[in-house]
């Protein structure tokens, strides 16, 4: 999408309240991608204050779809963050990270010979539904005033209570051994790297994740969403 307007106008729309859909660039956090949209509308418009935030975070190691709202539109993000979540997951097989996923390295090698495309199509089937699903301790949970992560990170031992998920679909998109590929549609909230750890465990195996792409996020869909560049491009002061 271009905007194309007076600066003036522009403040007004963005401040008024937009929806922004935005593909994560993989590494950045989410924080990261808020605050570069802030210094590009501060800089370009001129404004000194502008609330920006978004409907549900990404982790640094995924890519894919993110909802920004900006100005008054903030209000709403709770109903934006409450929608369904739809992800294109690449798993490992055979290993583990402490991490779940390729921010750690590996820590356990596990069997694979006895897991066949067959066996891992019926244990996605029995993933599915409503169901407690720990977090990761690599997680921004927080814990005593502190995000999860960094106690995982310097060692301190602790548990993260179970949340109410619902994984309402999971299908094998891909099978070259070690590596798969699965679609997934799920709840707010749901994590897709204790959803890999639970899938190698219920292989009698291991498995971690090596790439994850979020392609929905309730009416919203990736292939609407813009790039940083491509916003800053399109910002067109006339």
């Amino acid at each position: 999408m271009i905007y194309s307007a007076t600066p003036e106008k522009l403040i007004k729309e963005f401040t008024g309240g937009k929806v922004l859909l935005f593909n994560k660039p993989l590494y950045w956090t989410s924080f990261d991608l808020v605050r570069k949209i802030k210094i590009i509308l501060k800089s370009r418009l001129g404004v000194k204050k502008i609330k920006i935030g978004h409907a549900g975070t990404l982790d640094p190691m995924a890519t894919g779809l993110m909802v920004i709202c900006t100005g008054k539109e903030t209000k709403n993000i709770e109903s934006y963050q409450s929608g369904e979540k739809e992800y294109l997951a690449t798993v490992r097989l055979g290993a583990t990270t402490p991490s779940f996923d390729l921010e750690t390295d590996i820590d356990k090698l596990y069997p694979t010979d006895h897991i066949t495309e067959e066996l891992i199509s019926k244990k996605l089937e029995n993933l599915t539904g409503e169901q407690l699903q720990h977090p990761p301790l690599f997680s921004a949970k927080s814990v005593s005033g502190t995000r999860a992560y960094k106690h995982a990170r310097s060692g301190i031992k602790f548990e993260l209570n179970p949340s109410l998920v619902v994984i309402s679909s999971l299908q094998l998109v891909s099978f070259q051994m070690p590596y798969i590929e699965v679609r997934i549609v799920c709840s707010k909230g749901t994590y897709i790297r204790a959803f890999a750890r639970d899938l190698g465990e219920s292989l009698s195996s291991g498995a971690y994740l090596t790439g994850l792409i979020r392609t929905r996020s309730g009416i919203f869909e990736i292939k609407d969403a813009l790039n940083i560049e491509e916003f800053e491009r399109n910002l067109i002061l006339l």
